[in-house]
Protein backbone atom coordinates (compact mmCIF):
# COMPACT_ATOMS: atom_id res chain seq x y z
CA UNK A 1 0.00 0.00 0.00
CA UNK A 2 2.81 2.41 0.90
CA UNK A 3 4.56 1.56 -2.36
CA UNK A 4 1.44 2.42 -4.38
CA UNK A 5 1.01 5.73 -2.53
CA UNK A 6 4.68 6.69 -3.11
CA UNK A 7 4.42 5.79 -6.81
CA UNK A 8 1.26 7.91 -7.16
CA UNK A 9 2.89 10.92 -5.49
CA UNK A 10 6.04 10.55 -7.62
CA UNK A 11 3.98 10.30 -10.81
CA UNK A 12 1.92 13.37 -9.87
CA UNK A 13 5.11 15.33 -9.14
CA UNK A 14 6.59 14.37 -12.51
CA UNK A 15 3.41 15.38 -14.32
CA UNK A 16 3.31 18.76 -12.61
CA UNK A 17 7.00 19.39 -13.27
CA UNK A 18 6.48 18.79 -16.99
CA UNK A 19 3.62 21.29 -17.26
CA UNK A 20 4.39 24.75 -18.58
CA UNK A 21 2.59 27.74 -17.19
CA UNK A 22 0.69 29.93 -19.64
CA UNK A 23 0.66 32.83 -17.22
CA UNK A 24 3.09 35.69 -17.88
CA UNK A 25 6.16 35.90 -15.73
CA UNK A 26 6.39 39.09 -13.67
CA UNK A 27 8.96 41.45 -15.15
CA UNK A 28 9.93 44.88 -13.97
CA UNK A 29 10.30 47.13 -16.99
CA UNK A 30 9.92 50.50 -15.30
CA UNK A 31 7.25 52.53 -13.63
CA UNK A 32 4.03 52.78 -15.58
CA UNK A 33 2.72 56.22 -16.52
CA UNK A 34 6.14 57.80 -16.24
CA UNK A 35 8.50 59.48 -18.69
CA UNK A 36 12.11 60.51 -18.22
CA UNK A 37 14.11 63.68 -18.85
CA UNK A 38 17.85 63.90 -19.56
CA UNK A 39 19.55 67.29 -19.69
CA UNK A 40 22.45 67.70 -22.14
CA UNK A 41 24.79 70.66 -22.57
CA UNK A 42 28.40 71.73 -23.11
CA UNK A 43 30.94 70.46 -20.62
CA UNK A 44 32.52 73.90 -20.23
CA UNK A 45 29.29 75.51 -19.02
CA UNK A 46 27.86 72.87 -16.68
CA UNK A 47 30.96 70.94 -15.60
CA UNK A 48 29.43 67.57 -16.59
CA UNK A 49 26.96 67.62 -13.70
CA UNK A 50 28.96 69.69 -11.22
CA UNK A 51 26.77 72.76 -11.72
CA UNK A 52 23.07 71.82 -11.62
CA UNK A 53 20.31 73.62 -13.48
CA UNK A 54 16.98 74.50 -11.88
CA UNK A 55 14.02 72.71 -13.45
CA UNK A 56 10.38 73.70 -13.07
CA UNK A 57 7.73 71.28 -14.34
CA UNK A 58 4.19 72.57 -13.83
CA UNK A 59 5.23 74.33 -10.61
CA UNK A 60 7.32 71.46 -9.19
CA UNK A 61 10.96 72.51 -8.88
CA UNK A 62 14.15 70.48 -8.55
CA UNK A 63 17.85 70.67 -9.41
CA UNK A 64 19.14 68.52 -12.27
CA UNK A 65 22.60 67.55 -13.45
CA UNK A 66 23.62 68.29 -17.03
CA UNK A 67 25.92 65.93 -18.95
CA UNK A 68 27.74 66.22 -22.27
CA UNK A 69 25.98 64.75 -25.33
CA UNK A 70 28.14 61.63 -25.74
CA UNK A 71 27.53 60.57 -22.13
CA UNK A 72 23.76 61.12 -22.17
CA UNK A 73 22.83 57.75 -23.66
CA UNK A 74 25.02 55.66 -21.38
CA UNK A 75 25.52 57.52 -18.13
CA UNK A 76 23.05 60.39 -18.19
CA UNK A 77 20.99 61.26 -15.15
CA UNK A 78 17.35 60.45 -15.88
CA UNK A 79 14.62 62.27 -13.98
CA UNK A 80 11.22 60.58 -13.82
CA UNK A 81 8.18 62.79 -14.46
CA UNK A 82 4.49 62.20 -15.11
CA UNK A 83 3.30 61.67 -18.66
CA UNK A 84 1.16 64.06 -20.65
CA UNK A 85 1.43 67.72 -21.59
CA UNK A 86 3.87 69.52 -19.28
CA UNK A 87 5.24 73.06 -19.06
CA UNK A 88 9.00 72.72 -18.71
CA UNK A 89 11.27 75.60 -17.70
CA UNK A 90 15.03 75.23 -17.16
CA UNK A 91 17.15 77.99 -15.58
CA UNK A 92 20.84 78.33 -14.83
CA UNK A 93 22.26 81.10 -12.64
CA UNK A 94 19.02 83.09 -12.91
CA UNK A 95 18.85 82.91 -16.72
CA UNK A 96 16.07 80.95 -18.47
CA UNK A 97 17.58 78.45 -20.92
CA UNK A 98 14.52 76.44 -21.94
CA UNK A 99 10.85 77.36 -21.61
CA UNK A 100 8.47 75.17 -23.62
CA UNK A 101 5.40 73.02 -23.37
CA UNK A 102 6.31 69.39 -24.05
CA UNK A 103 4.28 66.22 -24.45
CA UNK A 104 5.74 63.17 -22.71
CA UNK A 105 4.67 59.64 -23.61
CA UNK A 106 4.75 56.56 -21.38
CA UNK A 107 8.35 55.28 -20.86
CA UNK A 108 9.73 57.98 -23.20
CA UNK A 109 13.17 59.43 -22.50
CA UNK A 110 13.26 63.02 -23.73
CA UNK A 111 16.67 64.64 -24.17
CA UNK A 112 16.65 68.38 -23.43
CA UNK A 113 19.52 70.11 -25.24
CA UNK A 114 20.71 73.23 -23.43
CA UNK A 115 22.90 75.96 -24.93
Amino acid sequence: MKKLLLCTIALAALMLAGCKSNYPVAMQTGVEDQAYLVFVGPLETYGNGKYPVQVDIDGTQFDAKVVKPKVANRKGFQYGVGIGRRHLKVSFQGKTLYDKEVFLSNQETKVINLP
